[in-house]
């Protein structure tokens, strides 16, 4: 969350940029879903590789696979911008319909699903940013396990609308920080079921391996199963074609302790971030390359 607000010129830009972002907004809700979401692959692949974001994009491809060559990950960038747009422009429409019972989304590992959600106990999904990633909390809300999202709050205050857009069943947005935590922590008490996209890189979290280099992790996701020892499921979304989806839940994950609870929560992250590349050498173009996941 942001310590002061904004003034000058960057609340001017942070006005503009909300305008903009209500516009385009307002436009993707007047479309059906599937023209939506190909108009907003259309402007992403056309757009997005000319943004000085798409620098770091290959840059961050480039360290990750020394392999391919500059065609490869030119066609992965366009491949992540076309994810990109289509993610935008489905978000205002994805409550149109239910999305497992429409068939839009095949959901695989139910009985996993199932599992937690009628255990008694708290647990965990967690992902990345793959594909459209927003599917995972409203796909459990429509399942009957409604999903307490943790989330990182804009650094545009004029943007914070578009992150409470959402459909009637996820529990809380739960925003980032020691006040979040601390409510995380309240729900884990009882039988709630957290959502958490850990694939984001955090300035005061831990190194671990991604990819070969030290990234550094936010550790919250191991420190929450041990200290409730709640299951810790992976959801995988992955885009099918178009405005169509795969979500494939895993068993929970088993971490290992060791009795030195700072090596069990790093090897526990290791796991997750193993876990998380492999998805994304499987389909680079489906996870958002232009953070700055690795330090310079």
């Amino acid at each position: 969350m942001l310590a002061e607000s904004p003034s000058g010129s960057r609340r001017i830009l942070y006005w503009f940029q909300a305008a903009v972002a209500r516009a385009l907004f307002g436009i993707a809700r007047m479309l059906p879903l599937d023209t939506a979401s190909a108009v907003g692959g259309w402007l992403g692949r056309t757009i997005g590789p000319r943004f000085g974001k798409s620098k770091l994009a290959r840059r961050n491809l480039a360290r990750a696979f020394p392999e391919k060559s500059p065609a490869e990950i030119e066609a992965i960038v366009r491949g992540m911008w076309d994810n990109l747009g289509r993610t935008a422009f489905e978000y205002p429409n994805l409550d149109r319909e239910p999305l497992m019972a429409s068939g839009r989304v095949e959901l695989r590992g139910v009985e996993h699903f199932e599992a937690m959600r009628d255990d008694g106990r708290s647990g965990i999904l967690f992902s990345g940013h793959f594909a459209n990633w927003e599917v995972m909390g409203l796909c459990s809300a429509e399942g009957g396990a409604p999903l307490n999202l943790i989330y990182r709050a804009p650094n545009n205050p004029f943007m914070s609308w578009l992150y409470h857009h959402r459909r009637s069943g996820e529990a809380e947005m739960i925003p980032k920080g020691s006040a979040g935590a601390k409510r995380a922590l309240e729900l884990l008490k009882g039988t709630a079921h957290l959502g958490m996209l850990v694939d984001q890189k955090m300035n005061d979290g831990i190194p671990v391996p991604f990819f070969g280099r030290d990234a550094m992790t936010a550790p919250a996701l191991a420190q929450f199963a041990f200290r409730y020892e709640c299951p810790v499921l992976p959801a995988r979304i992955e885009r099918t074609g178009g405005a169509r989806f795969r979500l494939t839940v895993f068993p929970p994950m088993v971490f290992e302790k060791s009795g030195d609870r700072r090596a069990d929560i790093t090897n526990a992250m290791a796991a997750v971030n193993a876990l998380i590349e492999s998805w994304i050498r499987e389909r680079p173009e489906q996870w958002l390359w232009v953070h700055r996941r690795w330090p310079d």
